[in-house]
């Protein structure tokens, strides 16, 4: 089990940012004048969080490890302290933040970067984990291939698989006898992670959601705060 540790401030994505945006003041003359800053490069991920990323061989489709460098650290997968106000047993999204917590005993919980629904498809409330499958068929809503005449050839479930939408594992939110449509899902995009861009659903990395999915048990309750 990962628990918290100091985290570096710079990543990959940060460094690129700064870079490009020193260029474009010298196109502009404004740094004529200025030293160049210094050039450093990202500190390294620590042993423990590269093996905790790394590749799933024995998975039904073997799962390769994630580029876990290219993100932001506070969204790699870690015990804290459960500041989330809720008991035990519980899942939290944090939209805002874009966090998810499995609550724990002793006041802990464990915490993943997730990608969240972008505006006008965000869900928010209390409702359940209603089932969980591994490597699970995806069939959109057909509203959502109204929308996206492309999704045409899934309108009867896409095959489960690496390029699945759901990916390696999916957990299925329902209110009541009700289901919500949405989804706490994996995902191989990792510039997702951190990002309003779903239709809705809650994406974690793959390796974030096979150890989800090992440790919350279907009828959890789940609370999505917006």
């Amino acid at each position: 089990m990962y628990r918290s540790i100091a985290l570096p401030s710079l990543t990959r994505r940060h460094f690129l940012a700064g870079t490009a945006s020193v260029s474009a003041l010298a196109l502009a003359g404004c740094a004529t004048s200025t030293p160049r800053p210094v050039v450093t490069t990202p500190p390294p991920v620590p042993p423990e969080v590269l093996a905790m990323y790394g590749p799933l061989p024995n998975e039904e489709f073997p799962v390769p490890a994630a580029p876990i460098w290219e993100l932001d650290p506070r969204y790699w997968r870690q015990e804290v302290d459960n500041i989330t106000g809720e008991p035990e047993g519980t899942v939290v999204v944090d939209t805002p933040n874009r966090f998810l917590y499995w609550t724990m005993p002793g006041g802990r919980a464990m915490r993943y970067g997730v990608g969240i629904g972008r505006d006008g498809f965000a869900w928010s409330g209390r409702a359940h984990i209603a089932y969980k499958r591994k490597w699970p068929v995806w069939t959109p809503p057909s509203e959502m291939v109204d929308r996206q005449p492309e999704l045409e050839i899934y309108r009867n479930g896409q095959p489960p698989g690496l390029d699945n939408a759901l990916g390696a594992r999916a957990l299925y939110i329902h209110q009541g006898n009700r289901d919500t449509l949405y989804r706490l899902h994996g995902n191989m995009d990792i510039h997702s992670i951190g990002r309003a861009v779903s239709s809705g659903c809650v994406r974690l990395l793959f390796q974030d959601v096979i150890d989800l999915y090992e440790r919350v048990p279907s009828g959890s309750p789940i609370v999505v705060i917006q």
